[in-house]
């Protein structure tokens, strides 16, 4: 083998990938067509459950370190949703995927792993014991597992055949980076009374410390062939539908147009080979869901795979990256699907329909619906389903951050090993028994205990009796039978 892990494509989750693949020193390759990093900023927030599992790695506090990036508030098919400020750790903020992009390689080069550029895939064919991959170049790469996390268009999933069922792109609507003049609020999703509308959001500043704004438009003529330029005169004469004189363009720095395809693959495992992200759901690109819900498909497959590699993996391990993610991104096209609807991109006015969103506006004022959104969209709600969970309410959910004295819960996790939380020092016998998987915390937090998965998900807490299956049922067979001190204790500094 010429390594254990080849991802393909250096997006967001290729380089989280790679990661959480170098957390758990696994030898990994990172190869990518392109010669060089792309500088789009195509998706532009981070939700509330990734910036959980940035902080989980030690990751999101020197990203947050590089500029400025405003917090924001939830919103629902443009209907925004106040009740949900402050309800997690982290708010939903504005980074533009460049800048995660940016960050991660840097990151991941400053740990010796540098992006193999130019790497165009052209061959792909597997075996019982690997996969060997081919370049245009010539080069051949023989790995144990490959991850496809190079996109929309993937070659690798193509070279698989994997069906990628959904429905193809029927209509446009322009998205763009901008500098604007005028009165116009930093976050606003603002209709004309004849169905042209526009979304604005703050995406940080440019070099020069200027605010640049995410803009997205539409209505009545407005949805173009894809290939057709965005122009500047384009922008200008949609924002004047919406805002009249009051809002100018001073600068376009990129725009495109996106479409409202709506793809999800049937299998993301295809024997020793995987897909993620894009390459394994594609959507309308609303409130930065893809690129969120790729990084999470990063995280919650890294370990398992590092598992795999290190021969300690139960049989089914590999089984459940499928079985979680698959239902998680299934369910983001089916809320993009609804906000595109509620949205009427293309300025229809049906009256049926503005009836719809009047009613669902007028919900959406209730508190229990907007937390409902919030979950949906931050990924706060996303629930694994974990065998004996039971009556746990704890249980598949994001672990809660607990204060530890001189640390918190989460940093526990940073060495992307399992954690279990142990107030009352009752379980170190049994915790010993997996001295190079699981590591305890005995400190009297209050907290009741649990067990944490490396991607920070509960998978037991409550009964006693049910910690040991737990344990062997995430983290195979026991290692060690020495009993009570074969754990090491961990306070990271």
């Amino acid at each position: 083998m010429d390594t254990d892990v080849l991802i393909v494509g250096a997006g967001p989750t290729g380089l989280m990938l790679a990661n959480e693949l170098r957390v758990a020193g696994v030898p990994a390759v990172l190869v990518d067509k392109l010669a060089q990093r792309s500088t789009l900023s195509k998706a532009g927030g981070v939700q509330s459950r990734t910036q959980e599992a940035l902080d989980q790695r030690g990751l999101l506090e020197p990203l947050l370190a590089t500029g400025e990036y405003p917090a924001g508030t939830a919103h629902f098919a443009g209907i925004t949703l106040p009740l949900t400020r402050g309800r997690h750790r982290h708010p939903w903020r504005s980074v533009p995927q460049v800048v995660i992009e940016g960050f991660l390689e840097q990151h991941l080069a400053a740990q010796g792993i540098s992006v193999r550029r130019n790497h165009e895939l052209t061959g792909l064919a597997q075996d019982e014991d690997g996969v060997t991959v081919t370049f245009a170049s010539g080069e051949v790469i023989r790995c144990r597992y490959l991850v496809a996390a190079d996109g929309g268009r993937s070659t690798v999933r193509s070279l698989l055949g994997a069906a990628f069922p959904g429905r193809p792109g029927t209509t446009t609507t322009v998205a763009a980076d901008v500098r604007l003049s005028g009165d116009t609020p930093a976050m606003t999703h603002a209709r004309s009374e004849d169905g042209h509308w526009v979304s604005v959001f703050p995406l940080g500043t440019d070099p020069q410390g200027r605010p640049l704004r995410r803009l997205a438009l539409g209505g009545p003529g407005r949805s173009l062939p894809r290939e057709v330029p965005v122009t500047e005169d384009e922008i200008r004469d949609g924002l004047r539908a919406v805002f009249g004189d009051r809002v100018q363009l001073l600068e376009l720095c990129y725009a495109r147009r996106i479409t409202n395809a709506a793809r999800q693959a049937e299998r993301y495992r295809h024997g020793r080979v995987f897909l993620a992200g894009d390459a394994a759901h594609v959507h309308l690109p609303i409130g930065a869901q893809g690129m969120n819900t790729g990084l999470q498909d990063a995280l919650n497959l890294g370990w398992k795979l590092a598992a795999a590699v290190r021969g300690w993996a139960p049989e089914h391990l590999l089984d459940t990256y499928h079985a979680e993610r698959h239902p998680v991104a299934a369910a983001v096209l089916r809320n993009v699907q609804a906000q595109s609807l509620l949205m009427d991109q293309q300025g229809t006015c049906d009256p049926d329909l503005v009836a719809v969103k009047d009613l669902f506006a007028a919900l959406a004022h209730l508190r229990d619906v907007q937390y409902h959104l919030d979950d949906m969209l931050s990924g706060m709600g996303i629930r694994y389903p974990m065998p004996g969970a039971g009556d746990q309410p704890l249980v598949g959910l994001p672990a809660p951050d607990v204060d530890l004295g001189p640390v918190r819960s989460h940093e526990l996790l940073r060495p992307g090993r399992g954690v279990l939380l142990d107030p009352l020092d009752r379980f170190a016998k049994v915790a010993a028994l997996w001295p190079d998987r699981v590591d305890r915390a005995g400190q009297d937090s209050g907290a009741e205990p649990m067990l944490v998965r490396p991607d920070g998900y509960v998978c037991w807490a409550g009964d006693p009796d049910d910690l040991e299956p737990a344990l062997t049922h995430w983290f195979g067979e026991p290692a060690s039978a020495s009993g009570g001190d074969g754990i090491t204790s961990r306070t990271p500094r």
